[in-house]
């Protein structure tokens, strides 16, 4: 069937109105047969529930099965058909490229960061998609080192992305990862900086980071499963010793938690911490003693979460144990179990504290509290404490790259809806800050030429939802304007308002941008994020179409000019409000959407599915098969009319596989009514984060952009 699709994609010589859009501002649309998928029938039976599911065989290509080829001339076929319905905006695509790539400071370089007698930086080139790492030694003014080049280590590939860089005490060598295939399975490799040469030392299917002990020589990294990419072990490498100093010290027994290693900042200990939604745990040893025995720090509670960082005296444990919002406690260094540990900072019913970044003299905690973050400083000496301020309605901050211990120095990051990315340096003692760097825009830009705004929605239940806002200048809230809502609401994410330089397309074309803090994220504390997962996971979905409705009672858009956007876990998102609520967006863009729930959870060799097990629930439970059944978009499809769907994927997509959007798109066109169109796009060669390159992913925002222009009629 699949060998003439390309004789399917037949473009007319006319061009034809979506005749049957309810939409006052139906686009035109050239007259292109859209694919249609085989259908193959497949049943699905659990809970003496069978489901016939016409397109399960798109798992092919994944699963390695015999309709292999016939899934990739399905998606090849989906692309042509994409790129004919969108071709009349080529030059408008190549146009936002240019505009949105022009923005970008191509010759740049990163505020320096000084750790342990070097200063370390990385710097971008004119006409480079990649960087250089580098570094001086004792002072900015000392001779540049080359670490990596990236931009010469990328050539000939498609994908390339390097991370994970450590250096070792000795300042000697440099372990770091690499993937070349965007499935997020890196090769460890370590590089001589003396001599410049690679080690031939390689350590496959890794996380792609490592974690050097004291002696210069020991790498612990973590491992994973080849099958389901899950973080399964911990290993210990011993440079030189090959296969035989390769060896296991930590084996995850349950496949719902998450794996890593770590370095305490003061140098003195290696962490393994394994956690999950709802249990954490964590091992120590000490840096100087690479070949000992990690010592449990607290065997795992149920429903208790924790996290530990090393002072020179003590030991702080983040939890949430008796404490939703998580308070901080304090224990001796030789006696960590929970019986030793007191209260050192209270919990707080109002204040989540999401982090603790230590120094010599001074700790500093991130908290949220009315939605907004902030950062408190508190004196190890004297114990007083104060925050930092800020001046905007609706903003972000975190703590930046701060990995000297012995400092009176932290650095922190800023940025909101108008202000561009920040970098400072806040002296704790004397209370002085220093703006290092602020993200250039290149050509100019003017933030009072951008207003943004702090809203409320009120939910279905009375919950108050935040919005953040932002619009150019002359905007007009009359109802007729065009508004694009993002959101996301899961795993406890924060969807904090940023700066971004491509919107800046977006909203001097008349657009309005809003960014919708519902449940199942963590922006208003521990309890907003476990009232919008498992089986309250719908109140995401309704939070999201009860802020839609708002922003339209306050007249800032209409249904006919009211688009949303959500990637991942955020197409899931799209996928059950427009089955919720078709009639009130006129445009959907998913993301390598998680539409198709129930089948993924229900399969185990789809990565990381059983590290959502305490997310979505386990469908072999009855009652969590039921709920999830209830909103998953790929089961609920029904026949009416749905909005304009622009829909994207990588084929290599570790994260959600590629099969998941394209079965629902397929299922979409045969069930839905109406004319409105439903494009797909699926990338043949990235993965869950699109390209690696600096430039490149701008190109998948300018087809984005366009797609929303062209249903506006916008065309410049």
């Amino acid at each position: 069937m699949y060998k003439n699709w390309n004789y399917m994609i037949i473009i007319g010589a006319m061009t034809i109105s979506c005749s049957d859009n309810t939409k006052e501002n139906a686009a035109t649309w050239p007259n292109v047969t859209a694919p249609v998928a085989e259908k193959k029938v497949y049943e699905r039976t659990i809970h003496n529930d069978t489901i016939v599911d016409n397109y399960y065989w798109m798992n092919d290509y994944f699963k390695k099965g015999p309709n292999s080829a016939e899934v990739i001339a399905y998606l090849e076929a989906e692309n042509n058909y994409t790129a004919a319905m969108m071709k009349d905006t080529e030059k408008l695509q190549e146009k936002l490229f240019h505009e949105m790539k022009g923005r970008i400071k191509e010759k740049d370089e990163s505020v320096p960061y000084f750790k342990n007698g070097y200063y370390y930086y990385s710097r971008t080139e004119e006409g480079k998609q990649y960087y250089k790492f580098c570094r001086k030694k004792g002072s900015l003014d000392a001779p540049e080192e080359i670490l990596l080049d990236v931009d010469d280590m990328a050539e000939g590939y498609a994908y390339y992305a390097a991370g994970g860089f450590s250096v070792s005490p000795d300042n000697k060598l440099l372990s770091f990862g690499v993937d070349t295939v965007s499935r997020r399975e890196y090769t460890i490799y370590v590089k001589n900086l003396e001599t410049g040469a690679l080690l031939p030392d390689k350590i496959d299917r890794t996380t792609g980071s490592a974690t050097w002990a004291n002696d210069n020589k020991t790498l612990f990294y973590t491992a994973k499963n080849p099958a389901t990419l899950l973080s399964e072990k911990i290993r210990r490498y011993t440079l030189g010793s090959g296969s035989a100093g390769d060896v296991v010290v930590y084996e995850e027994k349950d496949n719902t938690n998450y794996i890593g290693v770590g370095k305490s900042k003061n140098g003195k200990h290696i962490m393994i911490y394994s956690g999950g939604t709802l249990s954490s745990e964590v091992r120590i040893l000490d840096a100087d003693q690479p070949n000992g025995t990690f010592k449990m720090f607290q065997p795992r509670m149920k429903g208790v979460l924790y996290s530990v960082t090393a002072l020179a005296d003590k030991f702080l444990i983040l939890t949430n144990d008796g404490a939703k919002n998580f308070k901080v406690m304090e224990c001796p260094l030789d006696k960590t179990a929970k019986e030793h540990w007191k209260e050192f900072i209270p919990h707080r019913h109002d204040v989540l504290v999401s982090d603790i970044d230590e120094f010599k003299d001074y700790i500093v905690i991130s908290e949220r509290k009315n939605g907004l973050t902030q950062m408190a400083i508190r004196s190890l000496k004297s114990g007083t404490q104060h925050y930092l301020n800020f001046g905007e309605a609706a903003y972000t901050v975190y703590p930046s790259t701060n990995v000297e211990y012995d400092t009176d120095m932290v650095r922190y990051g800023y940025t909101s809806l108008v202000t561009p990315s920040s970098t400072y340096d806040y002296n704790m003692n004397t209370k002085e800050r220093t703006l290092k760097k602020q993200q250039e825009v290149v050509g100019g830009y003017n933030a009072e030429n951008y207003i943004t705004e702090r809203l409320f929605a009120i939910a279905a239940d009375g919950t108050q939802i935040p919005i953040s806002l932002v619009y150019k200048k002359g905007f007009s809230k009359n109802g007729k304007s065009p508004l694009l809502l993002y959101g996301y609401g899961s795993y406890g994410m924060s969807m904090d308002p940023t700066f971004n330089s491509s919107r800046l397309s977006l909203l001097d074309r008349g657009f309005s941008y809003a960014v919708a803090h519902i449940r199942g994220g963590e922006e208003m504390g521990r309890e907003w994020y476990e009232d919008g997962k498992m089986m309250n996971k719908k109140n995401t979905f309704t939070d999201f179409i009860d802020c839609a409705k708002y922003l339209i009672s306050e007249k800032l858009t209409s249904s006919d000019h009211l688009y949303a956007q959500g990637g991942s876990a955020g197409g899931l998102l799209m996928g059950a409000v427009i089955n919720m609520a078709p009639a009130l967006w006129n445009g959907i863009i998913a993301q390598v959407p998680f539409v198709d729930v129930v089948n993924t959870m229900l399969d185990d060799t789809i990565p990381l599915t059983t590290n959502e097990y305490d997310e979505w629930g386990n469908p072999n439970d009855k009652a969590a098969y039921d709920y999830m059944k209830s909103y998953s978009p790929y089961e609920n499809i029904e026949a009416k009319e749905y909005p304009n769907l622009l829909v994207t994927t990588g084929l290599h997509d570790s994260q959600v596989q590629y099969f998941e959007p394209a079965k629902w798109v397929a299922k979409l066109r045969e069930i839905k009514k109406g004319d409105q169109v439903v494009l797909f796009k699926t990338d043949m060669e990235y993965g869950h984060g699109g390209a690696s390159g600096r430039f490149d992913y701008l190109k998948d925002v300018a087809l984005n952009y366009a797609f929303l222009f062209k249903l506006e009629g916008i065309t410049e």
